[in-house]
Parts: C-alpha cells; structure tokens; sequence
C-alpha cells in the first residue's frame, strides 16, 4: 500500500475549476449537465436510481407552485417535503431577501455578539408557541440548520436535565433524522443497521399509551424523554388515536419523564395548527421545529424548551457546551423571522386546515374508486398520503419484500408525474406516496392537482399496472442498480 503523501511544488499553479457560476446563471437548470457531475462526484447511486425510474430532473420553477420537467411537463409541485410553504421562490419573499443584503450591516455569523435578527426570531418563535401553550412564555430558543439538527439539540437537553437517565422512548415508524444520534430515535433498520452501536432507546406502538404506562412505570429513572411526532410524516401520515397525545403528556408527568415533541414536518401551520401537539392537548417540555422557518430558501432549524431544561445544558461558563456555526446566522434569521411572519399575518394554519379537509374529500373518493390501487386516503391538514395496493400480490423469488414493497411507491412518482403531479417519497413507510404542496397554493390549482391525481388513478386502476407501464430497459436498469 502506497504512502498517502502528495509533493506539492514550491509555487502551484491556481487550479481550473470545472464549472463557473456565471455560466450556470446563463443557461439555466436545462443547460448544466447536472446528472452527469451528480452522478460523477455525489451521491452517484441514488441520481442513478431517480435517472432509470425516469424523475431526475433537474426541474425549473414556473411559478411558486408549479415546476417544468425536462420534458417539457407542466408539474404542480406537491413535493418539497413540507419544506416548501410558500412554493418556490416566493416574490415576496426573495423581495424581502434582497433588501436584507442591500440593508443590513449586520455580521453574517454573529457567533460572539447578540445579533437582532437571531434574537428577533427567538421572541417570536417563543410568542407563537405560547400563544397556544401559556407554560412557554419564558422558553429560550437554540437554532441550527435542520431538523435533524433540532432533535439532537433536544437529546441533549433532555440528557443534561436529567442526567441519571441514559435512554429515550420513540415510537415504531417514526422518523427524527439520520445524523448519529438523531438516527437511534429512527427505527428503520435499513438506516440503523451499519451504525450499531446506537444510543439505546425504547421503541413502542404509535398510540400504545398502555405500553408506554408499562413502560415508565418500570424504567422511568432511566429514561430522559419520550420523543413523539404528533402525526408520523415520513412514517406516512398517520394520526394517533384520539387523546393519545393528551395522556402521553400526563403519563410522562407523573413520572418525571420529559416530552420532547417533534413538529419539524408538522408544525408552523402544516397540520392546520401552529404545533400539532399542542392542538391535540399535549404540553410539551421541548418543541423541535425545521422545515417551514427557511421559507424554502435557507435551511434554519430550532429547538424551543422550557427554560429549565435549556439552562441544564448551557448554564454560567458552560454556556457554550453545544453550538455550531451557522446557526442563527443573519441571513438564515431574517428569512425565518420573515418567513414566520407571512405564516401567521397570512393565518396559513386555518388554511391548510380549510383545504386538508377538501383535498382528504377529495382523495377518499379517488380510493374509493380505485381499490385496485389505492387502500388508504390519509390527511392531517396540507401532509396528504397515499397507501398504495402491493404491486404484486405473491413473492419474488431472491428479492426481498422491502424491495418490492419499495419499488410501488417509486413506480407511482413516476406515474404521477406523467400526469403533472411532483409527489414525495416516504422514508420510513411501506407503500406510501405524500403529496405537501404549498400553503398558499392558489385553490384553482389546488382543485388541479387532485384532478391529476384522479387521472393518475383512472390510468393505473390496479397497482400492477404501475409495473406494466413502466419501460422494460429502465426496469432492466433499475434491478441492475439494485442487485448489480
């Protein structure tokens, strides 16, 4: 095995780089051989993967709410994961962007200054959650970049405030991110499995409240928090029983047992609440929040929590025991400050509460229609799902089932967006295609989107069809991906 060494010479010459942005801001998305670098030089599996089922992109933006395909399709955007809540480069928000760098002589990063963007956003943030939940009126505010980011903040601060408890509840199919210790509390093996060992962590029945009473009434002193989605999002929009959040909160009382809510998918309006749990009776003692605060534009995560369990992770001195860089910076602040504004001024949560209920009507008459391909309409304001019949109805010799359960859900993108429709894949369910498309979508085009999604579903009557229509070579391409 060779040294891995490198001679450098005494002056070396300025390096060529491959691509200029000049030229990127010329020709467009259409003009940059995006496949060919991604596929080069990222994550080569996966745009190979989204490449042979014929979804790769790259996609242009028409308007907020609208995308155009390579191909030339008209797409009604649906995806964007709940980041999205006001589509694509919302004019009045990039307006808002552009005066900020005109404007603001404020330090980009403000890491060792206050900052009025970052303390802005915190006092709001903390006045809109308790707004709902009055115990919050003297919460503090962390920020960082993700979701992902936002539940291990939260870890963190559930481990320090009680710091005999080394362990965590969560529930099957939830999903809370992937970083390390974010991933322990996402129990799917596929994403586990080569990280072992993991943080330990006790993984229930979403709903079980009677497990979960088992549960801490014989571990509580070893358990920091229950961390619970008030709707599972990447688990495929599932709603817990009536009143289980309610009693999770009393049970987790009693036992001295914290509550950390995620609402990065759910909150900030998507459900048709400002926070989900808090509507369906819980008091959290930690809110995580992601998705929605960067407008589209910038990432921005945040973890609010009672100021006592904020202080137990960074009090006095210690102060700076959890940080990053980027968190809070003052471009990322001001989009969320401004982005939280829109949200409320513009009541966004009643909404998506007003539309949910019309596109669910809507999705349960396609099911109904089409029990061939669709078992289940599943809704929780604008986080909309799908579940999909299996593809074939008998095992594949050699391919596991989660494969072939998988590859539904892939086939149905593909599908919908032949007819016009950008859909979202799910992580961490069987067969479950969601549709998230923007808060303030025009309703003209809200009405559209379900009529593709009925055509869609006329289209593919059986989910087989799904696998009929779909090109032999790409289908050829896809198991050689998958199995080499």
């Amino acid at each position: 095995m060779s040294p891995r060494t490198v001679e450098q010479p005494a002056e070396p010459a300025a390096p060529t780089l491959p691509v200029r942005a000049a030229e990127l801001l010329e020709r467009g998305a259409a003009g940059a051989d995006a496949l060919v670098l991604e596929t080069r030089y990222g994550n080569a599996d996966l745009y190979s993967l989204l490449d042979a089922l014929g979804v790769v992109g790259p996609f242009a933006a028409e308007s907020p709410w609208e995308l155009r395909a390579p191909d030339g399709r008209h797409l009604i955007h649906a995806g964007g994961y709940a980041a999205v809540p006001f589509g694509e480069r919302y004019p009045p928000l990039v307006a808002f962007v552009e005066e900020v760098l005109g404007r603001t002589r404020q330090l980009g990063l403000p890491q060792q200054s206050t900052s009025e963007w970052r303390a802005a956003l915190s006092a709001n943030l903390v006045a809109l959650l308790a707004s709902v939940a009055p115990s919050h009126r003297d919460s503090r505010v962390f920020l960082g970049n993700s979701g992902a980011e936002a539940v291990e903040a939260a870890m963190k601060m559930a481990l320090a405030h009680r710091p005999r408890a080394r362990r965590f509840v969560n529930f099957e199919r939830a999903y809370h991110g992937k970083t390390l210790g974010a991933l322990a509390l996402t129990p799917n093996e596929e994403y586990q499995a080569p990280f072992r060992p993991l943080r330990e962590v006790v993984t229930l029945p979403y709903g079980d409240e009677e497990a979960l009473e088992r549960t801490l009434r014989s571990q509580a002193d070893d358990i920091a928090a229950v961390i619970v989605e008030p709707v599972l999002g990447e688990g495929g929009v599932v709603r817990p029983p009536a009143g289980f959040l309610r009693r999770l909160g009393e049970i987790a009382s009693r036992h001295g047992v914290l509550v950390i809510a995620d609402e990065v998918q759910t909150g900030l309006g998507r459900s048709g609440h400002w926070f989900a749990s808090v509507a369906d009776g819980l008091d959290p003692d930690i809110v995580t929040l992601a998705k929605p605060l960067g407008g589209g534009l910038v990432p921005v995560g945040a973890t609010i929590a009672r100021r006592d369990v904020y202080r137990s992770l960074l009090p006095g001195v210690a102060s700076k025991r959890h940080s990053n860089t980027f968190g809070g910076g003052t471009l990322a602040a001001a989009v969320a400050l401004k982005s939280l504004e829109m949200l409320v001024e513009e009541r966004l949560d009643l909404r998506a509460r007003r539309l949910g209920e019309r596109g669910l009507a809507r999705m349960r008459a396609t099911a109904e229609r089409h029990p061939g391909l669709l078992s289940e309409a599943r809704g929780a304001g604008m986080l909309f799902a799908f579940k999909l019949q299996p593809i074939l109805g008998f095992p594949v010799p050699g391919v596991p089932e989660e494969d072939v359960q998988a590859i539904t859900s892939m086939l149905a993108i593909r599908q919908l967006q032949e007819a016009g429709v950008h859909a979202c894949y799910s992580n961490n369910a069987q067969r479950v295609v969601r549709f998230t498309p923007p808060l303030n979508i025009p309703e003209e085009l809200f009405d559209e989107l379900w009529d593709r999604v009925d055509a869609f579903a006329a289209a593919n009557p059986r989910s087989l069809k799904l696998l009929q229509r779909f090109p032999l070579p790409r289908l050829l391409r896809l198991v050689k991906l998958a199995y080499g």
